[in-house]
C-alpha cells in the first residue's frame, strides 16, 4: 500500500510540474513583444503589423496577441494585395522589366556591378543569358527571391499572405499602396538608382544566410532596435546607398502614415500590415506617429 502511494505521488508531482511548465511558457509567450503596435489617437485604434513577406511554416501559429488583434479588426490593409495578381498588367510590367531590341543589362551599369552580378549568379548556378535581358531594378527582386527560396524562405508563409487568407470573405481588404504603384516605383527610377537598388540587393545577398536567423528572431521577439541593424547594415557599411533606401523607405513612410492618420478619424478598426523595415528606426513609422502625438503601444 505505501509503494502504490508512493508511486501516486510521484506521477501527481510530474503531472502538477508538466502542467506549471506548460502554464509558464504560455504566460512567458503572452509577455514578450510581438512585432505588433496599437495606435490610439482618442476616438479609434489602428493595429500596425510589421511583416517579413518571406517566411517559414514554423513560424505557425502566431503569438495569440496578433491574432485576437487581427479577429477585433473589421478592415485589414496590406502593402499590396498578392492574392489579387489579375490586377497587375503583365504586358505594361514586362515592358517595365526587360530591356527591348538590342538593349541588355550589360550596356546599363557598371563593369564593377556587372561583375558582382556574374559572380552571384555563379553561385546561384543560373547562366547570364538567362538574365541580361531584365532591368537592374527587376533582377534585383529576381535575385533576392531564388535566395530566400534556396535558404527555405517561401512567400506562402508570409506574414501578410497568410492574414490576406484569413480575411478573404471575412473582412474588407484595402492596399496602402498596390502592386501597379510598387512596380511603378522600381521602373520609374533612373539608371543609377537602378543599379543602386541591385548593388544594395546584391550587398544583403552576401550576408542572408547568417542573418535570417537573426531576423527571425528579432520578429518573434519584436526586437526593433536588432531588426533595424540587420536591415540597414548595407547602408551603414556603403553610405553610397542611402539615396536608394531613402526612397524605398523613409519616402514612403511617410505616405504610409498619411494613409494610416485616415483610417484613425474613422470608426473602424484596421488591422494595417507593412514591412518590418517600414516600423523601425527614427525615421521609421512607428516614430512618426509617436511624433505627432498619437498614443502608440508595442504588444
Amino acid at each position: 500500500m505505501k509503494n502504490k502511494t508512493s508511486k501516486l505521488l510521484v506521477i501527481f508531482s510530474v503531472l502538477i510540474l508538466v502542467s506549471l511548465v506548460a502554464s509558464s511558457q504560455d504566460v512567458l509567450s503572452q509577455s514578450q513583444k510581438n512585432f505588433l503596435w496599437r495606435v490610439g489617437s482618442g476616438t479609434n485604434t489602428v493595429y500596425l503589423m510589421g511583416s517579413l513577406h518571406f517566411f517559414r511554416k514554423e513560424i505557425y501559429p502566431l503569438n495569440k496577441r496578433i491574432e485576437n488583434a487581427f479577429d477585433q479588426a473589421n478592415i485589414l490593409v496590406v502593402e499590396a494585395n498578392v492574392n489579387d495578381i489579375t490586377k497587375i498588367d503583365i504586358q505594361k510590367l514586362v515592358d517595365s522589366a526587360l530591356y527591348l531590341d538590342l538593349e541588355t543589362l550589360e550596356k546599363h551599369v557598371s563593369t564593377e556591378t556587372y561583375e558582382l552580378i556574374k559572380k552571384e549568379l555563379g553561385r546561384l548556378g543560373l547562366p547570364l543569358e538567362m538574365i541580361n535581358r531584365q532591368k537592374p531594378w527587376f533582377l534585383a527582386l529576381v535575385l533576392e527571391s531564388l535566395e530566400l527560396l534556396r535558404l527555405g524562405f517561401d512567400p506562402n508563409y508570409g506574414i501578410d499572405k497568410y492574414f490576406l487568407s484569413k480575411a478573404e470573405g471575412k473582412k474588407k481588404i484595402l492596399e496602402l499602396e498596390s502592386l501597379d504603384y510598387q512596380i511603378s516605383l522600381l521602373s520609374n527610377f533612373s539608371d543609377k538608382d537602378q543599379e543602386l537598388f541591385l548593388l544594395y540587393t546584391l550587398r544583403d545577398l552576401n550576408i542572408l544566410e547568417q542573418e535570417l536567423g537573426r531576423l527571425t528572431q528579432a520578429w518573434i521577439s519584436g526586437d526593433t532596435k536588432n531588426m533595424e541593424s540587420i536591415l540597414t547594415r548595407s547602408i551603414s557599411e556603403d553610405k553610397g546607398l542611402s539615396p536608394i533606401f531613402e526612397k524605398l523607405i523613409y519616402e514612403r513612410n511617410k505616405k504610409m502614415v498619411s494613409k494610416i492618420e485616415d483610417f484613425l478619424r474613422t470608426k473602424e478598426i484596421y488591422f494595417v500590415i507593412v514591412g518590418a523595415g517600414h516600423l523601425v528606426g527614427d525615421q521609421g513609422v512607428i516614430e512618426i506617429l509617436k511624433g505627432k502625438g498619437y498614443i502608440v503601444e508595442q504588444l
